[in-house]
């Protein structure tokens, strides 16, 4: 599960190094501002935290980038999981961003500061973390499955072919 949108903060400091987010949005001076202010100015998801204790076998932010925090998620807890890509929530400006060809998901699930939760719910529990999720005003979305072994996480398209990713996190170097 993840809460939220993924990839607008990337997005945001995207146009504001003029990169093809701000060429994709130029006529859009409402839509560049909303993902600009979120890579300024972070909603952390605090409250969710009461439900996310309730229910999630593991959690942790997303600020390295979905994939990277994924994976490390996945290390830490001994497991894998299988991502559906298309589950994957994005913001209207970002979905159109990629349904143009300016950017493409695999960018917005390896951008960083997103600030997101990232949790795993057992299938038996996300009725009730659902619930939680919508009585604290949080958006939650399953993007996917975890899965037993050691192997790193998987991004599926919507055929379920696997796409690799030329990197999983935001590389500050």
């Amino acid at each position: 599960m993840v809460t939220g949108t993924v990839g607008d903060a990337a997005l945001g400091l995207d146009i504001l190094k003029g990169g093809a987010a701000a060429a994709g949005l130029a006529g859009d001076a409402a839509a560049k501002a909303v993902l600009i202010g979120r890579y300024r100015v972070p909603q952390p998801r605090n409250a969710l935290a009461t439900a996310v204790r309730d229910h999630a076998h593991a959690a942790m932010d997303v600020s390295d980038g979905l994939a990277g925090d994924l994976a490390k998620l996945c290390a830490a807890s001994g497991v894998s999981a299988a991502i559906d890509l298309p589950s994957v929530p994005l913001s209207a400006s970002a979905a159109a961003l990629v349904a143009q060809g300016t950017v493409g998901i695999e960018a917005l699930i390896s951008g960083g500061d997103d600030y997101e939760i990232l949790c795993a719910i057992p299938e038996v529990g996300f009725a009730a973390f659902a619930a939680a999720a919508a009585a604290a005003g949080v958006a939650v979305t399953s993007i996917g499955t975890v899965l037993k072994g050691a192997s790193s996480p998987t991004f599926l398209d919507a055929q379920g072919r696997e796409i690799a990713l030329p990197r999983l996190s935001y590389s500050h170097f």
